[in-house]
């Protein structure tokens, strides 16, 4: 119907207008336009430099844009911080975790979530039950046999493990992950993409940078090239393969 207004499920659950990003005379993202529907995994492919991370950190609030702007369910919103970002819902797991290291797995996993009980008194128990529980039945990490353990110690895939552990628990409208299985191995890397199609199922949506095309072909509905900061491609996975997506990259 002519006039008619949009309804939240039609509208994109994240949209990006035109944003650009430079530090100094480096132009990190030029003018991209990049959106996200709900219960929807998109790829956001290109190679390095191209401005991926730069994108994601915009979306988590780590950077703010030098121009354009951001929407949620049509709103237009502004994203300064984590804690913005995870007002709006959005979790974000990055390439090296961002975990600190001295500190145990537990204090981790529920940094600034921490369960309470009467007079405000941390429910340390309920807490360390939740995270064994996530790292032995839901990421299922070896080597991993107490919520105590200083972060600091654990190998990068056991890190990484944590970091995924934790945002799937605290799963809302949508993950922003980073290069997540660089550190993984197969077995771990397997679960990690099991998980999305899983989050997926739930109503979560996922934005997924990788440079295995492999990874990102079993997981994804939907590829956003981008080349020198600029969005070059938008492709459902049934309209594109591996080996086209490989190309469009190697070519820009």
């Amino acid at each position: 119907m002519s006039g008619a207004k949009a309804t939240p499920d039609a509208l994109p659950l994240l949209q990006l207008e035109g944003i650009s990003k430079s530090y100094g005379h480096l132009q990190a993202l030029s003018g991209a336009d990049f959106s996200i529907g709900r219960n929807e995994v998109v790829g956001l492919l290109g190679d390095n430099g191209a401005g991926k991370s730069t994108l994601v950190k915009i979306m988590s609030g780590v950077e703010f844009p030098s121009s354009g702007r951001i929407l949620r369910d049509g709103q237009e919103v502004t994203i300064r911080s984590r804690k913005d970002s995870e007002r709006l819902g959005i979790e974000t797991i990055y390439q090296d975790s961002a975990l600190v290291g001295s500190a145990s797995i537990m204090r981790n996993f529920f940094a600034g979530r921490e369960r309470t009980r009467a007079l405000g008194l941390l429910d340390m128990k309920a807490m360390n039950a939740i995270v064994m529980d996530q790292l032995l039945n839901t990421v299922r990490i070896a080597g991993i046999d107490s919520p105590d353990i200083l972060v600091e110690t654990l190998s990068g895939g056991q890190r990484q493990a944590v970091a995924i552990a934790r945002a799937v628990y605290f799963k809302t409208a949508m993950l922003l992950l980073d290069e997540p299985t660089s550190a993984l191995s197969v077995r771990e890397t397997d679960k990690l993409l099991s998980h999305l199609g899983e989050l997926k199922a739930e109503g979560v949506s996922a934005v997924f940078i990788t440079h295995n095309l492999y990874h990102a072909y079993e997981s994804c509905d939907r590829f956003v090239v981008l080349a020198r900061g600029r969005v070059i491609h938008s492709l459902a996975r049934h309209e594109t393969s591996v080996r086209e997506l490989n190309d469009i990259i190697v070519k820009h």
